[in-house]
């Protein structure tokens, strides 16, 4: 039997017969002065922090409304009917005080009206405005952050004036006049300026949404124009979790048949459209050239997007979506939903 004595490793790379300790050593202290050489470098500058929003100049106390009102006299005389009036001052007396929105005024009363040492919306940023307003507000309105009207930039001093009230500014009344002339205002808008908005609706809204006024020229259209129902009837302006600021009801049909009482139900017999897809499935809610707001001219070819099998066999022909087709609602009457018949009939 042949005898096999020990076994020399040979590391990877090194020579026959000899060891590699140099080699390793030299390595080793390679890598340590690589090390040391990246622990003494100086860290990366840290990007500064963004300043917060200065709200009022540190140090400053309250003045009080009449020291405003000695050079803000036009603004501060309007307050008397502003519904702010209801407010709590924050530093102690009854009644609203100019320094609840703007801050602390002694430095700003100081600097001789140093508009820097004063909270001033006009020249804040949106994201600063709205929080102002929704630190008492937040309550009223806690889906405001999340509306679209949030998110287009489109600050809670674009649609009110917060100094307004039922006694108008200057230059108040003119602009009204252009806007919306006094006589057209109807019992339904007359609430505006208890809210502070700045135009009566639906004037205020069309001045951004130019698209939706065209749907109330239209010959069908909700009576907004007449002032009979306002844009807020069926949107929550300060947002809710569904798509177009839509009223945050349980089931979205409410937002119509809160008036269409007729059409609210339940039905024994539901018509599976109304109850799946909403009103928005037949009709188009703020204007069309169809009666009844419909989506198609014909009502047999709004039927028929769903029944073409059932209407193909129909003495009607109504398949062919002839014009001199009976209608099909001269039969099937009760189309949001019977208590008698499934078929909806009359």
């Amino acid at each position: 039997m042949q005898n096999v004595g020990p076994v020399t490793l040979v590391p990877i790379c090194a020579a026959p017969g000899k060891r590699p300790g140099l080699r390793v050593f030299l390595l080793v202290l390679g890598a340590g002065a690589l090390c040391a050489a990246a622990l003494a470098a100086p860290p990366p500058k840290a990007k500064p922090a963004a300043a917060p929003a200065k709200e009022a100049a540190p140090g400053a106390t309250f003045v009080g409304a009449e020291t405003c009102a000695g050079c803000h006299e036009e603004v501060v005389k309007g307050f008397a009917s502003n519904p702010h009036t209801k407010m709590a001052e924050m530093h102690g007396s009854n009644g609203v005080t100019c320094e609840n929105c703007h801050g602390p005024g002694s430095e700003h009363v100081a600097g001789g009206g140093d508009v820097t040492k004063i909270f001033n919306p006009a020249k804040a940023s949106v994201k600063d405005v709205d929080a102002k307003c929704l630190s008492c507000h937040a309550g009223a309105h806690p889906d405001f952050e999340r509306s679209p009207h949030a998110k287009a930039g489109v600050s809670c001093v674009a649609c009110h004036s917060i100094h307004g009230g039922a006694a108008e500014l200057p230059g108040q009344k003119a602009a009204k006049a252009v806007l919306q002339p006094a006589e057209t205002i109807t019992a339904a808008g007359a609430g505006y300026r208890e809210k502070l908005l700045k135009a009566p609706q639906p004037t205020l809204c069309y001045q951004c949404h130019t698209d939706i006024k065209a749907f109330f020229d239209m010959p069908m259209h909700h009576p907004v124009p007449e002032g009979l129902v306002l844009c807020t009837d069926c949107h929550n302006v300060h947002g809710t979790f569904l798509p177009n600021n839509l009223r945050n009801v349980a089931d979205q049909s409410e937002v119509c048949t809160k008036c269409h009482m007729d059409k609210r139900g339940p039905f024994v017999f539901e018509h599976m459209p109304v109850k799946g897809q909403g009103c928005l499935a037949c009709h188009t809610p703020h204007g069309s050239q169809n009666p009844r707001l419909l989506n198609m001219p014909n009502v047999n070819e709004l039927c028929i997007q769903c029944h073409s099998l059932v209407a193909a066999d129909t003495m009607h022909g109504i398949s062919n979506a002839s014009a001199d087709s009976v209608p099909c609602t001269s039969c099937h009457t009760y189309i949001h939903g019977s208590n008698m018949n499934a078929a909806f009939l009359r």
